[in-house]
Formats: C-alpha cells, sequence, structure tokens
C-alpha cells in the first residue's frame, strides 16, 4: 500500500506579533539563541514562535512535525551564521528572490555547535504522542555554495569540510522521523564535473549520521542528467522533485531514465504563491505523477510545498498545510481503492 506523507521543508513565516515583538526587543537586527549576550526575553519570544509553529502543523493534521526555523534570518545560511568559525558578510540577495541573508565567511575550522539540536530538543518537547519530528537542515552541497570560504582555501576541500559539520549537528539530534536536506543550489547551481562525486559523497555523509528517513528536496529547478545520476549514489530514502516551477518533464526524464529512490517527495503546493490549492487538485496531481513513472511503485510518497513556504503571509501558509494534510489523505484513499481494484 502507498503511503502518503504530508509534509513541509520547514521555514515558516514568522507572526506579525513576533515581527512586531522582536524588533522592539532587539531592534530590525536579531541576535541567534547562540549569541551569549541574547536577552532573555528574546528567547522566550522564540519559544512562542515555536509553540505557535508547532500547534499550527498539529491543527492542519500534517504527518510530520518542522520545528519551523523561526529562527533562521539567514535562511538556508542560519546553520553557518551562527558558528563561531565564520563571520557574517555582507547582505547577499538569496537566489532570485527578493528575500537577503548575511554571507556567511568561514575563516576557522568549522565545528558542530548543537545549534539546530537545541532547537529540535525544544520542538520534541511541544509533540504529543503519535506525533512525528522532522528535522530540516541544508544539504551540504547548498549550504557550501551559499557561503564564503576564508579558511580552506580549496573548493572541494570546503565542501568536504560543510559535509562533515553538517553530520555532526545531525548526530546530535534528538530521535526524530524524518530528516529532510534542502538542495536548492543542487538544481539552480549543479556541481559540476568536477564537484559531482564529492558533492553526493557529502550528502551521503550527512545521511549517515542519522536512522531517520532521509529526503534530499530540491526546487526552483530541474535536475541536470549528470548530477542527478551521481545523487542516485548517495544512500538516502527520498528525492524531492519540484512540480510546480521546474521543468516536469526534464524532472520526469531523470527519474524514467536513471530510476531514483524507494521513495519520493513532490513539491506539489506553490510555497510562493498565495493562491491556495484545492486539495483534490493537489491529489489529482500526486496521482498523475505516480502515472508517468510506470516502472516504479513508491513505498512513501511525500506531498509539500514546493518551496519553503516562508515568502507567504501567515494565514495563507497555514490555509495551505490544511491543503496537503488533506490532499495527502485523498491521494492515500485513491491509491488504496485503485490497489483493490487491481
Amino acid at each position: 500500500m502507498i503511503d502518503v506523507v504530508a509534509t513541509t521543508p520547514g521555514l515558516y513565516p514568522l507572526p506579525d506579533w513576533a515581527k512586531d515583538d522582536l524588533s522592539d526587543l532587539k531592534g530590525h537586527q536579531k541576535h541567534d539563541l547562540i549569541d551569549g549576550d541574547e536577552d532573555a526575553a528574546v528567547a522566550d519570544a522564540y519559544a512562542d514562535v515555536r509553540a505557535d509553529f508547532v500547534a499550527d502543523q498539529r491543527d492542519a493534521g500534517l504527518d510530520r512535525i518542522v520545528e519551523g526555523q523561526g529562527r533562521w534570518d539567514d535562511m538556508l545560511a542560519h546553520p553557518l551564521t551562527v558558528q563561531e568559525a565564520v563571520e557574517t558578510g555582507g547582505i547577499v540577495r538569496y537566489y532570485d528572490n527578493n528575500n537577503f541573508y548575511r554571507d556567511p565567511r568561514v575563516v576557522a575550522d568549522l565545528d558542530a555547535s548543537g545549534d539546530v539540536a537545541a532547537e529540535l530538543d525544544a520542538a520534541a518537547d511541544l509533540l504529543d504522542d503519535g506525533d512525528a519530528l522532522q528535522a530540516v537542515l541544508p544539504g551540504p552541497y547548498t549550504l557550501a555554495d551559499l557561503a564564503t570560504d576564508d579558511h580552506y582555501g580549496d573548493e572541494a576541500e570546503f565542501l568536504d569540510a560543510v559535509g562533515d559539520f553538517l553530520a555532526g549537528e545531525v548526530e546530535a539530534f534528538p530521535a526524530h522521523e524524518t530528516l529532510f536536506l534542502l538542495e536548492p543550489s543542487y538544481v539552480t547551481n549543479a556541481p559540476g564535473e568536477d564537484l559531482n562525486e564529492l558533492a553526493s559523497k557529502a550528502i551521503d555523509r550527512v545521511a549517515g549520521a542519522t536512522d531517520a528517513d532521509v529526503v534530499v528536496q530540491t526546487y526552483w529547478e530541474a535536475f541536470e542528467e549528470t548530477a542527478y545520476a551521481h545523487l542516485m549514489d548517495a544512500d538516502v530514502d527520498a528525492v524531492g522533485f519540484d512540480f510546480v516551477a521546474a521543468d516536469r518533464e526534464a524532472n520526469l526524464e531523470c527519474i524514467n531514465e536513471l530510476g531514483t529512490a524507494d521513495d519520493i517527495a513532490l513539491g506539489l503546493v506553490d510555497g510562493q504563491n498565495t493562491l491556495v490549492e484545492d486539495p483534490e487538485t493537489v491529489a489529482e496531481r500526486v496521482e498523475w505523477v505516480h502515472d508517468q513513472i510506470p516502472a516504479q511503485a513508491f513505498d512513501t510518497t511525500y506531498v509539500t510545498p514546493n518551496t519553503e513556504t516562508f515568502y507567504l503571509p501567515v494565514n495563507k501558509h497555514q490555509a495551505k498545510l490544511s491543503v496537503l494534510a488533506e490532499a495527502a489523505e485523498i491521494a492515500a484513499a485513491d491509491a488504496a481503492e485503485t490497489e483493490v481494484e487491481a
């Protein structure tokens, strides 16, 4: 029987009250919980944000609950920007969006700090029996791509160090059902011949640091065939494909020609558009993708937004969480009915 799981890649929009409160508490530059000079009131505000994020997901009925990454002002660069070995440089545009992050400039050997693990510990404390925690991290290739190396001096050595750093972070995580490694750079700025094998090995190393199911989630564009072929060497449970913004046929060509993992993640809800999809339509998209991949029956299909929902107004974000949960239920029921008829 096909297992259809409703989840998200995290990075949620801050509630309006939190934007106002944090601005008042710390001015326009928020500090991170790892900073020794952080005010307890700021930590409390982030804790309240986390509680809101968890409650929203539970109310929507998602199958996996993420921490929400309310503290990640620097988006996917965050796990580096809070490290002692990193200095934050100037403001950089986040891919092609009207969002920005502080350039993390690595100036010394990277070492895991437990920053993300502390967030996940706090999220785990909010879960009820039966809830399933999902961890979220940038993938090693994307994190290296977003950063500036002012220490290692070699692109391959730097990527290798980032992979080791993320694996160390994962080793400190509390028990979690799933780990999403977010790898938009893998498709927007593919590794290239000199880094293809190393990028795959770095992902494999991070995935090997957890017993959870690991999903490599890409978005915005489709895979280049060579990069995808190398990624298939990594021991991950699922690869995620953007079926909203990316070239669908290119995605399907990679899957049908080169195969994919036993599970699959489908970006089917628009994480950047305020139009709220109909659950039945999203469920039909799940069936359509399955129909386009006749040679493979997936054990688990993750149904997600195609990108982070950070870009959305909070009410639209919340509405799309419910759409995901309803669509997954419909898709699972439809798949079960098809199996019975067969």
